[in-house]
Formats: C-alpha cells, structure tokens, sequence
C-alpha cells in the first residue's frame, strides 16, 4: 500500500548487500516482511551477489521454492507470502576484471574465490545463467535489435496465457505458471514423447 492505495505496478526491489537476513527475508524483534515479501509478484534484483553475507543468500533458497517465508518466534509463527522473480548480478572477481585487455593480478584464484562465496544449492535454483562480455566500441555502433521490446512481451504473454489455460484444463487450483506447479503436476503436463526421451 501507499498512500492507502493499492499498488498498480509490480514491486521492483534492489537492497544492498549489505543486507541482514530479517532484512531480506523478513523478522526482527516485531516480525515484519522482508525484501523477498515486498517483492511478492515482482523481481528481486539483488546486484554483486557475492558481496552478500553467504548465510543471507541461503536462507533464500526454502523461499525460493515453496513461495512463502516463515518467521517462528516462541509464541507465534507468521507465512508471508514471497513469490518472486530473482535477478543478480555479478563480476567474475573481486578485481571486476575479465573485460577486453583486462586481466586479474591474482589470476584465476580470484575468481574461484569470489564465485565461491554463492553455493551450489542456491545457483540450482536459478534458471538461467548468462555470462555478459564487456561492451566494445564497435558494439556501440551496432544497429538496433530487429526484435524490440512490445515483440518480446508478445511472446511471453502468449507462453502464460498457455500455461494458464493448461492449468485450468487439468483443474489445478492455485496455479497460473510452470514456476507454481508442484513436482507431481510437472510430471504429468511435461512427459517427454519418444524423441524427447532418446535425446535425453
């Protein structure tokens, strides 16, 4: 709410790695939602992943895949609801190096290190993992994208307006999106035909 009105636009949240766990994930002395709440039906972007305290980015993980957070105190427990999209940046080291004629001092330890401080489990949940080259001078001068934004979101309302209708069609109450299908559910709307299973 702001204002006392309901909110229009989805929640874009950015906190700084700095960070605490009841910051991010919500609790404290009067429990309160954290940043995963308050982006609920929104994008998390949490930038320089690694800076990050290690033991606050786990405690991501639970959320990530039930879509609620539960604060548990002595005489009480609080759900909040966090289903959000999860978007982090990164450099390759500490040093920020890696670009064009740009190269660590401390070699590829640097790197090892810094990428180190994510775990596994939490990079699992991640569904997508893009490595972004530096942008050269000759990239500047590129002409613009045949495929633009208004194309984009096109395609991507077209895909949910799909899995909407799927959904609907098994009578499967509570989910819209592939992301909110349990394990049994996605083992019967994604069986793979004979092609799938020989490339598999």
């Amino acid at each position: 709410l702001s204002g006392g009105k309901l909110a229009m636009e989805r929640p874009f949240r950015s906190p700084h790695h700095s960070a605490s766990m009841a910051a991010l994930v919500g609790g404290g002395t009067r429990p309160r939602p954290g940043e995963i709440s308050l982006a609920h039906h929104g994008v998390l972007f949490l930038d320089e992943l690694p800076e990050f305290n290690p033991a606050v980015l786990d405690s991501l993980r639970q959320p990530l895949e039930t879509g609620e957070t539960v604060i548990a105190r002595a005489n009480h427990r609080i759900a909040y609801p966090c289903r959000f999209q999860l978007i982090s940046a990164m450099n390759p080291c500490k040093c920020g190096g890696g670009g064009p004629g740009q190269s660590c001092k401390r070699g590829p330890r640097c790197a090892a290190d810094y990428q180190g401080r994510v775990s596994g489990p939490l990079l699992d949940r991640m569904d997508l993992h893009i490595e972004v080259p530096a942008v050269s001078a000759a990239d500047l001068v590129l002409p613009p994208p045949r495929e633009g934004s208004a194309e984009v979101r096109g395609r991507v309302t077209a895909a949910r307006e799909r899995q909407r209708a799927r959904y609907q069609a098994l009578g499967v109450r509570g989910v819209r999106v592939n992301a909110h299908a349990g394990g049994q559910v996605l083992d019967e709307v994604a069986k793979p035909n004979a092609d799938g299973t020989a490339l598999l």
